[in-house]
């Protein structure tokens, strides 16, 4: 599976049938603003609370901007995470970009609360290192985590994710650098 398809869906066989959905312009713009009702009908797709709430508002703000400056990283960048069976909005997933010039994409990955615990953040990593895996300008996955998010360290350490160093973000504090080889 390459970056550029539409959706990006599970491999066959998966023990999920997810899909990574793109973000309308508009929706990643009503979405930055705070606009739930908004982005809901521009998309024609039900959103959580918390996909239209404070702990994404910020993310599909920066992302809306992005787009803005660099209209090619829009195929990369964050997409909602959709359970096919049911259609609901499980989460939010996807890179921070396109790859660099060493051809390094950072993933993200967000799975709402009420979701949690019940694989969709596997396989939606999953699907993300299927696509980085499916593009040759990309040599290297990286992934950021807090130390204190157990949960996601564990799951990235079953893909073979080394630590690489640690950093500071300016939004999510002290983070450690982990990554593989694409």
């Amino acid at each position: 599976m390459g970056c550029t398809e539409e959706p990006w869906t599970s491999v066959e066989g998966a023990s999920h049938d997810l899909s990574l959905v793109r973000v309308p312009r508009d929706v990643l713009r009503a979405l930055g603003c705070g606009d739930l009702e908004s982005a809901e009908r521009l998309s024609g797709i039900k959103l959580t609370t918390y996909i239209g709430g404070p702990d994404c508002r910020w993310l599909w703000a920066l992302r809306a901007d992005q787009i803005a400056r660099t209209p090619a990283d829009h195929v990369w960048v964050t997409r909602l995470v959709v359970d096919q069976r049911t259609g609901a909005v499980v989460g939010l997933a996807g890179f921070h970009g396109a790859p660099d010039e060493r051809g390094m994409v950072e993933l993200g990955y967000r799975i709402d609360p009420d979701r949690r615990r019940l694989g969709h953040a596997r396989a939606a990593l999953e699907i993300i290192l299927d696509v980085a895996r499916g593009d040759p300008r990309v040599a290297v996955v990286r992934a950021t985590v807090s130390p204190d998010n157990r949960p996601s360290r564990a799951l990235l350490d079953q893909y073979g994710f080394v630590e690489v160093g640690e950093q500071w973000d300016e939004e999510d504090g002290l983070e450690t650098i982990l990554e593989i080889p694409a």
